[in-house]
């Protein structure tokens, strides 16, 4: 999970205004059409269906939901396996009780409302509820989230919201229509509600640093090698399906790989500070540490060069190996100065420094209140195509990474025939592609 945003400076604090402005620019209160859900406006109860009861949904999903608002109550819940589904509701409880919130106020889960199987998301859309919380593996968030605006319902999606460029187009269309309907849709990229890096990104909007001629993206951190540990080996009952579902992590078809999957949040920033999507992306790659075959065929080390607007170049650096020293953070160069930013501190330098010195909230439980303050107000947000785009710039590196090709954007999204798509779903047997090999594999 992200680190909560909580250090504070000794500097200038940002005005009412100043707030009001970013939380525009980061999509927090955009005004689209009436919504037209069975939700009354006003009222003080929101019930919410989970899809995908792992360790995200039932803990940072559905807890950071219920933490954020009063008058959330969780009333459907769906998985893929039977076993996840039976493990949610003490999971969920527990981690309620942790927090100080009532569980008889917001578990009102019963039998009848848990529902499991590759159409479980169905049925907990079909349930009487207000929004859906998305947090199956992002192969499936396109489908899902198409079932769900299609049943007029609000959606928060976790991050990211697809593994290949059919999904992602797939998926904003998708948003576009989630707009049309004047739905609510909130993305998990949290680190666009924290509110050091929302004032910084004011600043550098408004050219604190002059024009941006540079910067970098790295972030380095362990393997997670434990992940899932009790269901790391394969046995002799799952197919090779449910192997690979049980370890989607580790699964580029069902991951997107780790620069999709969880580096998303940093690109998400490069994108936002830089106000576009890259047009271009260099990348190379490979995997040195994550070789055993529990751990799939996604890479653990990643680095890209984006070409921004104006020939700005910006140089990505990732890796997922333990033992290395440990980095997480962003820096641009402007003719009159330079900005630092990491989840916790944010700062500029030059000729206009600025460090935020002003109230703090965790960015988890806001991206959340921001939700349920819009759906109660019949004010819609829609962060559809901005997390949409952050997630394509994501995989259009891995694709570079694994394939050793030049990608520009217009190609990736255009012309790419990349899509992982089954259209017939079950636990049988699917063939895992070898890990990619730059200059050999092929791009599609």
């Amino acid at each position: 999970m992200d680190k909560q945003a909580t250090n504070k400076t000794n500097s200038e604090n940002v005005s009412r205004r100043g707030f009001l402005k970013v939380s525009a620019a980061a999509g927090a209160a955009s005004v689209m059409a009436k919504q037209v859900n069975a939700h009354t406006a006003g009222s003080d109860k929101i019930r919410v269906g989970l899809i995908g009861c792992g360790g995200r949904g039932t803990g940072a999903g559905i807890i950071n939901c219920a933490m954020s608002s009063p008058g959330v109550e969780l009333v459907a819940i769906g998985d893929m396996f039977q076993d996840h589904l039976d493990e949610a509701p003490a999971r969920i409880k527990r981690n309620l009780e942790k927090q100080e919130l009532s569980v008889k106020d917001v578990y009102k889960v019963t039998p009848e409302t848990s529902f499991v199987g590759f159409d479980a998301y169905k049925k907990v859309i079909a349930a009487d509820v207000d929004m859906i919380i998305l947090t199956t593996p992002p192969y499936f968030r396109p489908e899902h989230f198409k079932a769900a605006i299609a049943a007029n319902k609000h959606v928060f999606v976790e991050k990211p919201i697809a593994t290949d460029p059919a999904g992602t187009k797939d998926f904003m269309k998708t948003a576009e229509i989630a707009k049309k309907k004047g739905l609510t849709v909130v993305a998990g990229t949290q680190m666009r509600r924290a509110r050091h890096i929302m004032a910084t990104m004011e600043r550098l909007h408004d050219g604190a640093i002059g024009d941006i001629v540079g910067g970098q993206v790295v972030r380095h951190g362990g393997g997670l090698m434990d992940w899932r540990k009790s269901e790391a080996k394969r046995r002799p009952e799952w197919s090779d399906v449910e192997w690979q579902l049980r370890r989607w992590l580790f699964m580029t078809w069902l991951s997107g790989d780790f620069i999709v999957e969880q580096h998303v949040h940093n690109l998400d920033l490069l994108n936002w500070a830089m106000q576009a999507h890259p047009i271009e992306c260099l990348a190379n790659g490979g995997r040195q540490s994550r070789d055993a075959p529990e751990y799939g065929n996604i890479f653990d080390h990643c680095s890209a060069e984006y070409t921004y607007p104006n020939d700005v170049r910006i140089q990505y650096m990732g890796v997922q190996i333990n033992g290395v020293s440990g980095r997480n953070s962003l820096r641009f160069t402007g003719l009159k100065g330079g900005a630092y930013i990491d989840f916790a501190r944010a700062a500029i330098e030059g000729k206009r420094p600025f460090e935020y010195d002003g109230p703090s909230v965790n960015p988890a439980v806001q991206e959340y209140a921001d939700m349920i303050t819009s759906i109660r107000n019949n004010e819609p947000i829609n962060d559809g195509r901005q997390v949409a785009e952050s997630t394509l710039t994501a995989i259009m590196a891995r694709m570079c990474a694994y394939t050793g090709s030049r990608m520009k954007w217009d190609w990736c999204m255009n012309a790419s025939k990349l899509d992982f798509h089954q259209h017939h779903l079950a636990f049988t047997h699917l063939h895992m592609d070898p890990v990619a090999v730059p200059g050999t594999t092929k791009l599609v």
